[in-house]
């Protein structure tokens, strides 16, 4: 019998789950849909203000309403329009949430793109673009908004990688990019840790939401992802992007206090690594 994804089990009693997060400000990359727009969600319901991003004003707006709906007031959740592949819209993202809110608590590096095929196949501007596309933007959001995070005294940093980070599997410029991510989490936790700055990665396995790749895979051949399905997902599904979220939001929570330097997984047991 396979697990079915059932969403009456992620509601709980607040004063039961407090994950102490009331009004801590909190930055999610790439956040109009996806696991971004999850995360900002969990984390909007959990009390905390935030701040979305993305590069289209339309998708955006209609996020942050769907954000804003979850969380305590409208006032609680901003968007900020900006290419983070840029260092200019990194900075105008970290300086606009700052302006709003005060500081910043929390950061969720979640945007990423990776294109490319075999190595002959694959040119230097497609894997710059991986790079610039996913890596960077994790860098430098983290290097604008750790100094914010030292003047509250701490904070918490989660970059979302895959399991392909962590083993072979997808585009090659895909997983390097994401690997170096799960590096990246490592050697800033370490860094960081004496003050207070917690720093995890999530590798998510395959997750499916509309407009994401796997769901436009499934639009084009239904019979492939459905043998995909069966023969590499041992729960017979897909994930769900509010699956990973709730590990964000415990990962951004003082109930994580003592997690700091890894990558969680949360792939329903698709990935083979140890």
């Amino acid at each position: 019998m396979h697990a079915r994804y059932r969403p009456e089990l992620l509601s709980y009693d607040s004063a039961q789950m407090d994950l102490g997060l009331k009004n801590k400000v909190a930055i999610v990359t790439g956040s109009s849909r996806g696991l971004g727009l999850a995360s900002a969600r969990a984390l909007a319901a959990e009390g905390c203000l935030v701040c979305l991003c993305g590069r289209t004003q339309s998708t955006l707006e209609q996020a942050r309403r769907d954000v804003a709906a979850r969380a305590v007031g409208d006032e609680r959740v901003i968007a900020i329009s900006a290419d983070v592949s840029t260092p200019h819209g990194v900075k105008a993202v970290i300086d606009g949430t700052v302006t709003a809110f005060g500081g910043i608590d929390i950061l969720v590096n979640n945007v990423g793109l990776a294109r490319g095929a075999t190595l002959v196949d694959t040119s230097d501007a497609e894997w710059q673009e991986a790079f610039d596309q996913t890596l960077y933007p994790a860098i430098r959001a983290s290097r604008l908004a750790v100094p914010h995070m030292k003047q509250r005294g701490g904070g918490a940093i989660v970059i979302i990688a895959s399991v392909f980070g962590r083993e072979a599997g997808g585009r090659m410029t895909y997983n390097a990019v994401k690997a170096a991510e799960i590096s990246l989490a490592k050697s800033l936790a370490q860094q960081l840790a004496s003050s207070d700055i917690r720093v995890n990665s999530v590798s998510p396995g395959s997750i499916l939401f509309e407009g994401g790749s796997w769901w436009k895979r499934q639009q084009e051949n239904p019979t492939a992802i459905a043998e995909f399905v069966k023969r590499e997902l041992p729960f017979g599904r897909f994930g769900t992007p509010e699956e990973v979220a709730d590990v964000v939001a415990f990962l951004c929570s003082s109930r994580a206090s003592w997690i700091s330097g890894t990558s969680v997984v949360v792939d329903g047991c698709q990935s083979r690594a140890f």
